[in-house]
């Protein structure tokens, strides 16, 4: 079962909730109050709740109401939603903590543990042993590459 410290009270309710799981989205179910979770804040658009797996204790998963699967799915008047809530999140979660920063992190398909949008909030503290998330670093060969690949972004933002 994903959730360790939640055991369903019987095996069908369990087995219910198994294929939920496998047929859908865990977030969903989380949303839709079929899953536990500790639930952080809700507004219209979004829940944030702790991450069940947390790099540090603290450590707050925001998502959209609506499943989309990655950022780029997501309607724009979504998106600002979802962000603006993170940007209080990450006060929130700085004050409670007692934390001098925060990381905030989302995948889009690769390392995306759950398709469902979700922007990861985490303390930080110097020192706090948080590393790897961009390692290996692979610096650009030399200023004519960096180049290139600014002018391969800047024009597919401009054909987006």
């Amino acid at each position: 079962m994903i959730w360790r410290s939640w055991i369903p009270a019987s095996i069908s309710e369990q087995r219910r909730i198994t294929v939920r799981i496998v047929n859908e989205c865990v977030f969903c179910a989380i949303e839709a109050r079929e899953l536990p979770s500790l639930v952080v804040q809700e507004t219209e658009t979004t829940i944030s709740f702790l991450d069940h797996r947390p790099l540090f204790p603290g450590h707050v998963l925001v998502i959209p109401r609506i499943h989309h699967d990655t950022i780029e799915d997501l309607p724009p008047p979504q998106l600002i939603a979802v962000f603006e809530v993170v940007q209080r999140m990450s006060i929130a979660v700085r004050s409670a903590m007692d934390a001098p920063g925060t990381f905030i992190a989302t995948n889009t398909v690769i390392s995306q543990s759950v398709p469902h949008f979700h922007v990861h909030v985490v303390p930080r503290r110097r020192g706090d042993g948080l590393r790897g998330f961009f390692w290996p670093r692979q610096p650009y060969d030399d200023d004519a590459h960096a180049e290139s690949v600014r002018s391969l972004i800047a024009d597919a933002l401009a054909s987006a």
